[in-house]
């Protein structure tokens, strides 16, 4: 097994909380995996906390991080979403949404007061979070004759993948999901069984 595709996440929501000056920065961290989650969780807690001044959040998606996007949402450029952002990296993680909902109390921080609030709330939120380990994977789609069904499911059991949507007709249908590690292995195992993957998610 190749630990190349193994990361860190959280497994549910958490909170977080910072108080300076008045305001009050409530933090809320997310296991998420598509930026439509991300949108959705934000548009939700804009709702929940209509009456806050601010709503600051940065994520980071898949095993290589490389999707990620920091939110100011009107604070001074770089004051909070990069402090947000940079809580999430150094804590390891991916798969992770957090959003900083920010109640203004009438005196202003300054930059190096917000920063240290945002970074503040969020380090508080990821302190409390269940960090687990997620497998990097992709899903494939296969579709084979009956008379192939051994041969499949050996492969299936021996390699250990997770499947769903399994149809057992004439034609046979199923899904599993093969970790990156042993992508290439499983490849060459199936193509070797007979070009049965229709396609990959």
């Amino acid at each position: 097994m190749n630990a190349n595709d193994a990361y860190k996440s959280v497994s549910g929501r958490s909170e977080g909380l910072f108080k300076d000056n008045g305001s009050r920065f409530l933090a809320f961290a997310y296991p998420v995996e598509t930026e439509e989650e991300v949108k959705e969780i934000v548009s939700s807690l804009r709702k929940e906390y209509h009456d806050a001044r601010h709503h600051c959040y940065a994520y980071r998606l898949g095993l290589d991080g490389s999707v990620w996007r920091a939110s100011d949402d009107g604070e001074p450029a770089g004051s909070s979403g990069r402090p947000i952002l940079g809580q999430i990296d150094s804590a390891g993680l991916s798969d992770v949404l957090v959003v900083v909902v920010r109640y203004f109390g009438g005196i202003k921080l300054g930059i190096p007061g917000l920063i240290r609030a945002y970074k503040t709330s969020t380090a508080d939120a990821l302190a409390h979070a269940e960090v687990v380990e997620k497998i990097a994977g992709r899903w494939y789609d296969l579709h084979f004759p009956y008379e192939a069904l051994p041969q499949v499911m050996k492969l299936v059991k021996d390699m250990d993948l997770p499947s769903r949507d399994q149809s057992f007709e004439l034609e046979c249908t199923m899904s599993v999901r093969v970790r990156l590690g042993i992508e290439e292995n499983f490849l060459e195992r199936i193509e070797k069984l007979g070009n049965f993957i229709k396609n990959k998610d």
